[in-house]
């Protein structure tokens, strides 16, 4: 019953061909709804800029942490982090990854935005939870070592899927270690295959472009099924293509705000929230 999906806003979950698209062009959402709408036994991490954890469309859906007491001033589970109820500020060693810029809620909210109230978003996965894991600063920026950070806490904590919408840099052993680890511990590493039209096969683009088994590379697609004008792509280093145009969330502003973006970043958590649902 959510809005945003009965008026058409979310295309890429249901496309009818609204806005001039081209019908089915989408991740025929309510199809596999009729399957599975997610499980809350699964958890899916967001190594990105935080989670606006009190909004309207992700509270009800934020993992919490069970061996931490909140708002006590105290590191409970002893892992470095105090009161990291909600996941960890890596930037900052804080267990308080709020949300300061847009995209990581951004992100969430594609995951598991709540279904049938909260607010107009719903998310591919209805049931799951959401781990925020902050390594991005409110500019975008970051540093490997803080990505590592959360790779390792994901693990440490039993995340199933990690979301990565993130990219620059060039090839880092101890990135490809942190996400070898995550390998190990069963965990599919979802990332954006990044926005510079480039080829990947020809430029690698990483985390996108780490081959480890766990790893899916994912391209943007427009409403009519073809490749976004932005988009990085590559036979060989990009695994497939999910929505990431025009495409409708939550964001940090305030409890209530949403905004369309574009790219990669989009088309990641799409594909990462059908993974909850494949694992549900």
């Amino acid at each position: 019953s959510d809005a945003a999906f009965t008026d058409g806003r979310l295309w890429g979950l249901h496309n009818t061909g609204q806005s001039g698209g081209t019908p089915d062009a989408d991740l025929d959402a309510p199809a596999a709804w009729d399957l599975t709408t997610g499980s809350s036994e699964v958890t899916v991490g967001v190594i990105d800029t935080g989670i606006r954890y009190t909004h309207q469309d992700l509270a009800a859906n934020m993992w919490v942490n069970p061996g931490e007491v909140a708002g006590n001033g105290v590191d409970d589970d002893l892992n470095g982090f105090v009161d990291d109820v909600h996941g960890i500020n890596a930037i900052t060693g804080s267990g308080n990854p709020m949300d300061d810029n847009g995209h990581g809620s951004h992100c969430a909210g594609t995951i598991g935005a709540v279904a049938n109230g909260g607010g107009p978003h719903v998310g591919v996965a209805w049931q799951v939870q959401l781990m925020a894991l902050k390594f991005l600063a409110a500019d975008g920026s970051g540093y490997s070592s803080d990505a590592i950070t959360c790779i390792d806490y994901a693990i440490d904590k039993g995340v199933d899927i990690l979301s990565n919408s993130w990219g620059g840099g060039g090839y880092s052993f101890a990135m490809a270690a942190a996400v070898l680890r995550a390998q190990a511990a069963g965990i599919l590493f979802v990332a954006a295959a990044g926005n510079e039209g480039n080829d990947n096969d020809a430029n690698a683009s990483y985390p996108a472009g780490y081959t480890m088994a766990n790893v899916i590379s994912v391209a943007a697609l427009d409403r009519h099924d073809q490749l976004a004008y932005f988009s990085n792509y590559g036979a060989t280093s990009v695994d497939l293509g999910a929505p990431g145009v025009d495409i409708f969330s939550c964001v940090s502003a305030s409890d209530s705000s949403y905004a369309l973006y574009n790219g990669t970043s989009m088309a990641a958590p799409m594909v990462a929230g059908l993974a909850g649902l494949i694992l549900s």
